[in-house]
């Protein structure tokens, strides 16, 4: 595969679920002239079929979760398959920003055009997980905005997105790049920006007081049963008293987050653990309160990972030889994950639920390495005909995720039946409904 020579984009500010890896916008030329087959080169396939094969993990998790604990996350410490999912998508994001923004001839307007775009992409996931849809047996719709969730994937991208879309069109030097070093100086405003997220993250989750609370849910016959959770504490990491579900509770209200927490399936809360189970006799308090997963604290910790997928886009644009652009993505990436597994030997535990440092070193970490081997498979070596699949996936991630992820499509399938709702389209074809 031909070296990719990017050249400028008639629009900086291209589509985020399109990146679609464009590297720029060559002019108008015919389909066998050097121009046309430019263009052909100008798409870095590998980014596609990354995002393909996010999603595919994705949709295997959703499915084979409840029965493969391997496959569901974590309850609580510790990582699974299903933990990368999320870190994936978002230093993908990261890396096609950079492509994206690589250019920004009007500053002003490209902000605008990413913030219209942000706030689309949280309106879209505020409708599709916020409670609108009443799940895909459920013939209904409609939700309480008094009680409407207001976090999730969808709102989560969104914010590390606009964030980071913003850091690559006001804060990059003007530095020549013949080096990493070289790179780091060019985009040292950029990484400052991390670093003090992340600092204002671990003096927020280490720092912060979390006092007595409690909580209500609607038990038998309709009649709401209090719980009390005693904390008093600073800096615990456990399911009741960290800072980020506090953080949720004041900002967002606790009638606002997710009401199946993922702790719930833990061996304190079930005695089916991993899976969901009845509670065991001497269950925690905090057992069945809400708890949202992509909350506030949370997601500001998941920007960091857009932005080193930013960095890694950075590599994209500034070294054009295939082994410069994979060694500079192999140090960092091994680099990471040997600081996530010593901060996690030292107590600062892989948790994806809060979404912690050594979690996001692992994952991106992880994704560095994924997406280098899948670089050196696809546009160095030329094998796309084994990844066709993925690439088309990977150029139709947010349908996909809105159609199946969503359960939009099962939903709409089950709206069709005959007299009975039972008798859908997926009995008349065989299929248990």
């Amino acid at each position: 595969m031909g070296v990719y020579e990017l050249v400028r984009s008639e629009d900086a500010a291209a589509d985020l679920e399109a990146a679609r890896c464009r590297l720029s916008t060559p002019p108008p030329a015919t389909a066998s002239s050097p121009a046309a087959a430019q263009r052909q080169r100008q798409r870095l396939v590998s980014l596609d079929v990354f995002r393909g094969i996010t999603v595919l993990l994705m949709i295997i998790v959703d499915d084979a979760g409840s029965f493969l604990p391997a496959m569901n996350h974590s309850p609580w410490d510790g990582v699974t398959t299903a933990d990368f999912v999320m870190p994936f998508f978002l230093f993908i994001v990261g890396v096609a920003l950079a492509l994206a923004y690589k250019r920004v001839p009007d500053k002003l307007e490209a902000t605008g055009k990413a913030t219209l775009r942000a706030l689309k992409l949280f309106f879209v996931g505020l409708v599709l997980q916020g409670g609108f849809f009443h799940g895909v047996r459920s013939l209904t719709f409609g939700v309480d905005v008094t009680q409407i969730r207001l976090m999730g994937i969808l709102q989560r991208i969104a914010i590390a997105y606009l964030v980071t879309a913003l850091c690559q069109i006001w804060l990059k030097g003007d530095d020549d790049v013949e080096s990493g070093l070289d790179l780091i100086k060019r985009y040292r405003y950029q990484l400052l920006v991390g670093l003090l997220i992340t600092i204002t993250y671990m003096a927020l989750l280490y720092g912060t007081y979390v006092p007595d609370w409690e909580y209500r849910i609607s038990g038998p016959g309709s009649m709401e049963k209090t719980f009390s959770v005693t904390c008093g504490v600073r800096g615990d990491s456990g399911p009741g008293c960290n800072a980020v579900g506090m953080i949720d509770r004041k900002i967002l209200g606790i009638q606002h987050l997710y009401g199946r927490p993922v702790y719930a399936r833990s061996q304190q809360c079930s005695i089916n653990s991993p899976q969901n189970g009845p509670l065991p006799p001497d269950a925690p308090s905090w057992c069945q309160a809400p708890f949202d997963p992509e909350g506030l604290l949370s997601s500001v910790m998941a920007i960091v990972t857009c932005l080193i997928g930013l960095q890694f886009g950075q590599i994209i644009v500034h070294f054009q030889k295939h082994k410069e652009r994979i060694i500079h993505w192999l140090i960092p990436s091994f680099s990471m994950l040997v600081l996530a597994f010593a901060l996690d030997f030292f107590g600062m535990q892989m948790n994806k639920s809060l979404y912690t440092v050594s979690y996001t070193l692992a994952t991106a970490g992880t994704a560095g390495l994924l997406f280098a081997g899948i670089y050196a498979l696809v546009d160095l070596y030329g094998y796309r005909r084994p990844t066709i699949a993925m690439e088309w996936m990977g150029m139709h991630a947010l349908m996909i995720f809105v159609l199946i992820a969503c359960n939009i499509l099962p939903m709409f399938i089950h709206g069709f039946y005959w007299r009975d709702p039972s008798n859908n389209l997926l009995k008349f074809i065989g299929i248990k409904a």
